[in-house]
């Protein structure tokens, strides 16, 4: 973020300041993010277009978005460790969804495509094995927008 404090005394610009999320720690984003690797290994292998990766907005960042055909599918991925709070897919909560749907339908409308395609919401759930072998699970359309 560039704000008014982030001008030296002469007028020139400083380097932005990068706030880390609280309580992301670099094991937990190294996870995050390998777990975005796979699932978009895992849905090019299914034939599955990757559109934009980590596409961040005012609200957030959608993890994925893809074409799966002639349907737009917008992707949260999650990947946990172990079992002990959950699965993976459990962790993908109704407040998690609604946010999901809201950047999907702002990505929407700033593309022109809102109303013009089929839209899909689908979770990749990575769960690791006791012997940190990956398990991933596609879950397609496995939230909707009823307001559509």
């Amino acid at each position: 973020m560039w704000g008014s404090s982030n001008q030296g005394s002469e007028g020139q610009r400083l380097a932005p300041i990068v706030v880390a999320r609280p309580g992301m720690t670099d094991a937990r984003q190294n996870l995050g993010k390998s777990g975005e690797d796979l699932a978009a290994t895992e849905l090019g292998s299914r034939g599955y277009a990757i559109i934009e990766r980590r596409y961040r907005t005012a609200h957030g960042e959608i993890d994925i978005i893809a074409r799966d055909g002639d349907t737009m599918v917008f992707v949260e991925v999650r990947r946990k460790s172990s079992a002990e709070f959950g699965t993976a897919a459990e962790s993908v909560t109704p407040a998690k969804q609604r946010r999901v749907i809201r950047m999907a339908v702002a990505y929407l409308a700033l593309h022109g495509l809102y109303e013009r395609c089929p839209v899909r919401f689908d979770v990749v759930a990575i769960d690791d094995l006791p012997d940190g072998t990956p398990q991933i699970t596609v879950y397609a359309g496995a939230f909707d927008d009823t307001r559509r």
